[in-house]
Formats: C-alpha cells, sequence, structure tokens
C-alpha cells in the first residue's frame, strides 16, 4: 500500500496544478476564434477560444471588456493577451484575457461569407423572390426539434394567441451530423403534399458551430425553393444564418415568429364583425334608397323621369342632327363651286366656244391638213373654211407670209 504521505486530496492535487500552470504561463498570447460567446448582465465575456484541433475557455472580465473597440461575437478570429487560471471548485483550467484585438475573419465565418456571396450571386436572395405570408394560416408547418425549446415556445404562443390554427410539426435534428439533410427533407415533405399554409423554419439560440446547418448550402436552396411561404427564425436576436436571407420573411426568435404568423384570435373575429357591420349598414343604406324610390313610383313620375332623362339626350341629338346638316350643306356647297370651275374650265378649253368668238379653221382640202402658216399652201390647192356654222370650199390665188 502506498505510504499515507503520499497521498493527495484531490484539493492538494487542484493547488499543484494551479501553481503549476499559472507559474509556467502568467502571460500569454493565443490567437483562435470566438466560439460560444456570451456576454451577461454584468459586463464580463465568456466565450471558447478554439483552432481545428483544441480549445480553451477563455473570459474577460467588465473592466478589460470596456475597452474594447469592437463587439465580439462568434466566428471572429482574435488574437488575446492573458494567463491561465484554474478554477478549484470545478477542476478546470481557463485564459483570463487581459488584451483581445481582431486577426481578420474565423474560418467559419469566411465559408459563410463566400457561400453567402455565391448564393446572393445566383439571386437566390433576391427580394422579387418573397411572398406574401398569409394573413389567417390555417395550418403553421414548423421545422425544429422535436424536444426544443423553440418548439415549446411557438406551441405556448399558438395557444394563447389562436387556438383555431392547426399546428404541423416536422421533427428534425437541428445541429450536428446530418443536421441539414433532415432540415431539407422535411421543407421538401412540407412542400411535396401541401401539409401547410406557411412554414416555420428555426431552432433556439447557440454557438456558431450549432446554427451551422441553417447556412448550409441544401438548406438555403430548399428554402429558395418552397412554394409554401417560409419565416427562418434561427437563434436569438443576435444571431443569424443563411436561411434568414432566403426565407420570405426573417424572424429574430422562433417566439417571435410565432407572434408574426399566428394573428390573435380576437382581432380578427373584431375585424370581421366589423366588416359585417359595415357590410350590413351599406345594404340597408341602399335598400332605404330603393324604399324611397318606390314609394314616389307612378305613371306620371316615371313618365317624368324618362322625360329627365330624355331630354338632354334630345337636345344633344337636335345639335348633332343641325350640326350635320349645317356641315354637310357646306360640303355640298363647296363641290357645287368647285365643278363650276372646272366645266368654266373645259368651256374655255372647247374648240366651238373659240369658233364662236369669230375664229376659223382652215384646212387642206385634200389632205384635211390644219393650215397654221400659209407656206403650207400654194396657188391653185383647195381648201376649206370651217367658221362656227357651217363650211366655204375655196381655192388659193395666191399666198404671203
Amino acid at each position: 500500500m502506498e505510504s499515507q504521505d503520499n497521498i493527495l486530496t484531490v484539493s492538494q492535487l487542484t493547488t499543484l496544478i494551479k501553481t503549476m500552470l499559472e507559474g509556467s504561463f502568467p502571460s500569454v498570447v493565443l490567437k483562435g476564434e470566438i466560439s460560444n460567446f456570451k456576454s451577461n448582465g454584468s459586463g464580463h465575456l465568456y466565450f471558447v477560444l478554439k483552432d481545428s484541433e483544441s480549445q480553451i475557455s477563455a473570459v474577460m472580465f467588465r473592466g478589460r471588456a470596456a475597452s474594447l473597440n469592437f463587439q465580439p461575437k462568434d466566428g471572429m478570429l482574435v488574437q488575446v493577451k492573458g494567463g491561465i487560471s484554474v478554477y478549484g471548485p470545478r477542476g478546470n483550467y481557463q485564459l483570463i484575457i487581459s488584451s483581445m484585438t481582431k486577426a481578420g475573419a474565423g474560418d467559419i465565418m469566411e465559408m459563410i461569407e463566400e457561400r453567402k456571396k455565391k448564393l446572393a450571386a445566383e439571386g437566390l436572395f433576391d427580394s422579387s423572390r418573397k411572398k406574401r405570408l398569409p394573413y389567417f394560416p390555417r395550418t403553421v408547418g414548423i421545422v425544429t426539434s422535436p424536444t426544443g425549446a423553440a418548439l415549446r415556445d411557438i406551441l405556448q404562443i399558438s395557444r394563447r394567441r389562436n387556438d383555431k390554427v392547426n399546428i404541423t410539426v416536422f421533427p428534425a435534428l437541428v445541429q450536428g451530423d446530418g443536421a441539414a439533410e433532415t432540415i431539407v427533407r422535411m421543407i421538401k415533405n412540407a412542400n411535396k403534399w401541401n401539409l401547410c399554409d406557411v412554414l416555420i423554419i428555426g431552432r433556439g439560440g447557440g454557438s456558431l458551430e450549432d446554427l451551422l446547418p441553417f447556412s448550409d448550402e441544401a438548406v438555403v436552396r430548399a428554402i429558395a425553393e418552397s412554394k409554401i411561404p417560409t419565416v427562418s427564425a434561427v437563434g436569438h436576436e443576435i444571431d443569424w444564418a443563411l436561411s434568414d436571407y432566403a426565407a420570405d420573411l426573417r424572424a429574430s426568435t422562433p417566439s417571435a415568429a410565432a407572434e408574426i404568423v399566428i394573428p390573435v384570435k380576437e382581432e380578427v373575429e373584431s375585424l370581421i364583425r366589423d366588416a359585417k357591420e359595415d357590410m350590413q349598414r351599406t345594404i340597408q343604406s341602399r335598400v332605404e334608397h330603393l324604399r324611397l324610390m318606390l314609394k314616389t313610383f307612378t305613371p306620371e313620375n316615371m313618365e317624368l323621369q324618362f322625360r329627365r332623362i330624355e331630354q338632354p339626350l334630345m337636345v344633344r341629338f337636335d345639335s348633332a342632327r343641325e350640326s350635320l346638316e349645317e356641315n354637310l350643306k357646306h360640303f355640298i356647297e363647296e363641290k357645287r363651286n368647285k365643278i363650276s370651275q372646272c366645266v368654266q374650265v373645259l368651256e374655255n378649253c372647247n374648240p366651238q366656244t373659240i369658233f364662236d368668238r369669230g375664229y376659223s379653221m382652215v384646212t387642206n382640202a385634200k389632205t384635211g391638213q390644219v393650215i397654221r402658216n400659209a407656206k403650207e399652201l400654194s396657188q391653185g390647192d383647195d381648201i376649206i373654211i370651217r367658221p362656227s356654222q357651217g363650211s366655204i370650199c375655196a381655192t388659193v390665188k395666191n399666198t404671203e407670209n
């Protein structure tokens, strides 16, 4: 058996480890990616600093955190300076940070940003693709963990706001291996069988790694292709995923999504009552108007009403007729004048008119050629002279040019 002098208590061993670690690493500078970031009400910052193979818990107390010129968040790559501290009651060690600066984008954030740019370039996030949510859905579908707090919150809000709305749960893994595949399958099943009027896709809060399935490319594409209007409700107010950009609407939390999608029954009933009353008032007003018209109905009144309608039309008809007649007279007169002018021109060109003014036409009796020049005739030629009436036969005695 071991000597009693060699047996340590848990506290003694922890004290030895604490002395060794804190003495060996009073000040270290680390570079890593923030995960599981939390900021409590006292102003202290708690998170995990990790790389591809290991991680270490870290804390930055309020006095030091107040000097930061940026807001730390999951996925951010930072460089920190601090010392190792062992917390005896729990037997674990952590890094007490004295200063922190940005060191660029973390691997996960960089991957998500690249994916975001790629899908945005394809138009998956365009506002033109967004569908309007139904005002009163009969069935609300929820793609989430069947055992998560998000589902419990949605069901509680649904019962409180409107017990007439049906809830259909599409159970899915929401983190870890296989989560993205089950989310995609549930979205496609809901669309294939048209199982709901609107679809909430989400989960409660978590680290950037926990929310990663909702930034999976297959999930984003399934949401963008959904014929059913979708609401992305991932994490808390500060959390986000690529599903927020592809969905028709983003809700800050699952509870907020339920508030948006499920209308308050009393408000809907009030709107229906108001619409019913407005319709009744309108119908009643029209009925009263018709009743008053029927009260005054007699053959004489009917004739009078008819004359009131007819008279303006008859006045318009008479005016149109008079205008048409006047225009037609002007048209006929204009055409008559034009025809007279043409007749005058034709008469002026008529050879008989020229003959009537004392002119005659001379032709060669033998050839019938019209004589225009004395040179065309010779002494002894027979000619025919045609005045306005009759003709004269003559013989040329001589010619003068």
